[in-house]
């Protein structure tokens, strides 16, 4: 059993202000968390911590008449007369009693079902009653990890900045709170103004925890969760639940409440599980305790996540508001695994808001100025949801650690330990940091995995290693400049090829970055590197197929990023490049395949035996490209800016490139090109996108170089070690279709997020994703098409990285179909 009374003892050391405080606790003397304490028709409450604690902040003595409630106990109300401060009224819940009795049961319907389908009748209705309001928001976030491993792929994870026992390996990795006002109009108008952020350990940081992130409306049909997760009292919610009356009461406002288990139809679909209870007549919602897991949500690493919510009724504006959310989380990968919490309290609401045209805009979030300097006695004033022992306990170790860790002395002392020089640091690498200076060097070494890259049949297998300088001119990097240069060593071919590069970012809000970059490489004739090196070096030294084709390229390159206001970004670059054709100086397989041999790698042979060669030659080459963003909304943090796509408008791009005083006659050239790119949201039935791109070249002859060419992301081989490119082709033959003329692809794509295959018995035991796709490519020569089926989410357990598309590719002349597996390793 808890000890409840050594949290009230830790409760009433902490608050000595103008604040009702107590315990919470049940019949068997536990505590009961995350209950709900408020003043009667006010919006004036908190709620209960883990540990069934809680302060209510009152203005003045006086009487007042408090209201205790938390689902599934009788709600009780208090005429409480406080004559000094603190005040303390600890309170025992009793277990609410159902009964059926209040219920006429006919035989032929389920008396749960006449419950839901009056819910989903109002729904929208009793959804509006709360879409514009002015509220005060507090949130607390916590992440606790559980028997982490010492290492993991070989390094050494360490105490994650202290966070770990020594002995245990556990402890709380982040805990974090957010004080703010909150404005809302529906359906998507949000603005959050941040009056005070802390994180434990980290004097200067901000919280994530947002109240738009923590908005989360069970009146919506769906409740975004990287899934589109079905509501309980959705339109379309009998397709997906079904439901079970568990009993009714009356709430202290002799309200007929009733208590409804939700039970989903299929286990691995995008639904929950638990508790909901309804207003009956009105049909709202009074609470609810829902659980869905990471195979309904597609994110393997999840457990469970479990939403609890609670309503009370205000009589002067006759609404069920919601007073507390609170989101439990259990997670597990690789044998890392934990849990985590994000509390949510919500006070003095105004539901009749006097917003005008300034209220909103693009900007949702924003800082008030030291928000992240308020010391612990502006936060035991503030706080509406008492700590925790183990809370109170991570603030002061965290801040301790911090203290240390950031005094100069120990910065020193540090870096003099990391810094030694050991006889082996020229082979295996070697960093030298100072902390104080925020600068730091790093030389790669020769015999690391970052040191192998790759295979070709140009240079044969290629060595490299690098040297860098970052200097930082704050502790967060926002404003950094470095410098470094890297070399490759191809031993088949016998070069030596280096580039260097410097850049400068001013700051992380507009992002504004310049950078210089020069040397000599062996690069992709497409340089959108269709082929990553690992898949080439698989495919030539398993397989025998060198689809990889390589030129050399001498280079001198200034490019320049800004975005210029909200939404709308420039990327622009000037280079020099004298290019040179390479040839195969390797034949070097692992397997003598007797129906296949390396191609030749330069000239490509194409279809219809065209040519295409790479020539001595010099040119000048710009880009300038411009994004556009629109409706694009942003959060201001004081250091940087991060923006928020809207989903409602396509983002449209335009580029134009041109090379100029080429060494050659007819080298130059000018292409002009656009593209239009879209995602969105298909409720249950799964997300769409679609891109668009096109161009053409004007006085442009035939003699310009393949390299600049348009071309276009194809694929030759059965794996790859990514997904499949959303916006590139399965089947297509690398070089086949590249062309100086004009072009237009379209690429389509709808993810139906389980909505199919979750349907299907036996196959929705599988928790696979159905993703349908179709492509075209218009070029000077025949039309391309594709279309595809491919099944996502493969694998066991949390380990789900293999993707299978069949792939059907159709021209004028050629029919077939291949299957691809993709392996999502990131690489």
């Amino acid at each position: 059993m808890k000890n409840v009374y050594l949290s009230l003892l830790f409760l009433l050391s902490l608050f000595s202000q103008a604040q009702l405080t107590g315990v919470i606790t049940d019949e068997k003397n536990e505590p009961i968390a995350f209950a709900s304490i408020y003043v009667k028709d006010t919006y004036s409450g908190t709620t209960t911590n883990s540990n069934g604690s809680y302060a209510l902040e009152l203005a003045q003595t006086g009487t007042y008449r408090i209201v205790y409630q938390s689902l599934g106990y009788k709600t009780i109300e208090k005429t409480i007369e406080i004559k000094s401060f603190p005040y303390t009224e600890n309170v025992v819940l009793i277990e609410e009693t159902m009964s059926l009795d209040e219920i006429v049961v006919r035989s032929d319907e389920n008396p749960a079902n006449r419950v839901i389908r009056a819910a989903i009748e109002n729904r929208e209705k009793n959804g509006q009653k709360t879409q514009s309001y002015t509220a005060n928001f507090y949130s607390r976030g916590l992440w606790r990890m559980e028997d982490v491993p010492e290492k993991f792929l070989g390094q050494e994870v360490g105490d994650l900045g202290g966070s770990l026992d020594s002995i245990t390996r556990s402890g709380v990795i982040y805990l974090s709170e957010t004080v703010s006002n909150i404005a809302f109009k529906a359906p998507d108008n949000f603005k959050e103004y941040i009056t005070a952020s802390k994180v434990s350990g980290d004097d200067n940081g901000f919280s994530v925890n947002s109240a738009e992130a923590a908005n989360f409306d069970f009146y919506e049909n769906n409740i975004d969760l990287n899934n589109r997760i079905v509501s309980p009292i959705a339109d379309y919610a009998f397709s997906y639940y079904k439901y079970k009356l568990l009993g009714t009461f009356y709430d202290s406002n002799n309200f007929l409440i009733n208590k409804i288990e939700v039970i989903s139809r299929r286990p691995k679909d995008n639904t929950f599980n638990g508790t909901i209870y309804i207003v009956e007549d009105q049909w709202t919602i009074y609470g609810l305790e829902l659980t869905t897991t990471g195979q309904n949500i597609n994110v393997p690493a999840i457990k469970e996540l479990t939403f609890n919510q609670e309503f009370t009724y205000d009589s002067s504006s006759e609404q069920w508001v919601k007073r507390g959310q609170n989101i439990v989380f259990a997670f597990g990968l690789f044998g890392f695994k934990g849990t985590g919490r994000f509390i949510a309290n919500y006070t003095d609401y105004d539901f009749e808001p006097q917003f005008d045209k300034k209220t909103f805009g693009r900007e949702t979030l924003a800082f008030e100025s030291k928000a992240n300097e308020k010391d612990s006695l502006y936060w035991r004033t503030i706080r509406p949801v008492p700590l925790t022992l183990e809370e109170s306990n991570e603030y002061v170790k965290k801040d301790s650690i911090a203290a240390v860790r950031n005094d100069p002395a120990y910065k020193d002392s540090v870096d003099q330990v990391n810094n030694k020089f050991n006889l082996l640091d020229p082979i295996t690498g070697y960093s030298y940091r100072d902390s104080n200076e925020n600068y730091s060097i790093t030389y790669d070494g020769l015999i690391g995995l970052d040191n192998f890259r790759g295979f070709n049949t140009v240079q044969g297998f290629v060595i490299g290693t690098g040297l860098r300088f970052v200097k930082g001119f704050d502790d967060d990097y926002n404003q950094v400049f470095n410098v470094g240069v890297d070399a490759e060593y191809g031993v088949s071919d016998d070069r030596l090829r280096y580039t260097a590069r410097a850049g400068y970012r001013f700051n992380r809000i507009n992002r504004r970055y310049i950078g210089i970059t020069g040397g000599t490489e062996a690069r992709q004739i497409n340089n959108g590197n269709p082929i990553s090196t690992l898949e080439n070096t698989l495919s030539t030294l398993a397989f025998e197929r060198n689809f990889a084709k390589f030129y050399e390229v001498d280079f001198g390159r200034i490019n320049y990023y800004e975005e210029i206001v909200n939404g709308l970004s420039l990327n622009a670059s000037v280079a020099y490049e004298r290019r040179q054709p390479l040839e195969n100086t390797t034949d070097q397989t692992w397997f003598d395949w007797d129906d296949t041999s390396y191609t030749r790698n330069n000239p490509l042979t194409l279809d219809n035996s065209r040519l295409a060669f790479i020539r001595d030659h010099e040119i000048i080459k710009t880009g300038i490209t411009l994004t556009w963003r629109p409706g694009q909304k942003y959060q201001s943090y004081p250091d940087q800016k991060i923006n928020i796509p809207n989903e409602k408008f396509p983002v449209v791009s335009v580029n134009y490139e041109g090379g100029f005083a080429a060494s050659n006659d007819g080298n130059e050239f000018h292409q002009l090109k656009a593209s239009i790119f879209q995602t969105f949201d298909m409720g249950n039935v799964g997300r769409s996108s679609y891109w668009i791109n096109g161009g053409t070249f004007l006085d442009t002859g035939d003699d310009i170089s393949f390299v600049d060419y348009q071309h276009f992301n194809g694929n030759q081989l059965r794996y790859k070690l990514q997904a499949l490119n959303t916006y590139g082709f399965g089947l297509l033959d690398y070089y086949d279709y590249s062309t100086n003329s004009d072009y237009a692809q379209l690429h389509l794509q709808h993810d139906f997020k389980g909505f199919i295959l979750g349907k299907i018995p036996g196959l929705n035991l599988l928790n696979y994703d159905l993703i349908l796709s179709g492509k075209a490519l218009v070029t000077d020569r025949n039309p391309y098409f594709e279309v595809s089926a491919g099944i996502d989410n493969i694998g066991f357990g949390s380990f789900r990285p293999f993707r299978v598309d069949y792939i059907r590719s159709i021209t004028s002349d050629r029919n077939y179909g291949a299957f691809v597996v993709g392996i999502n390793f990131g690489l």
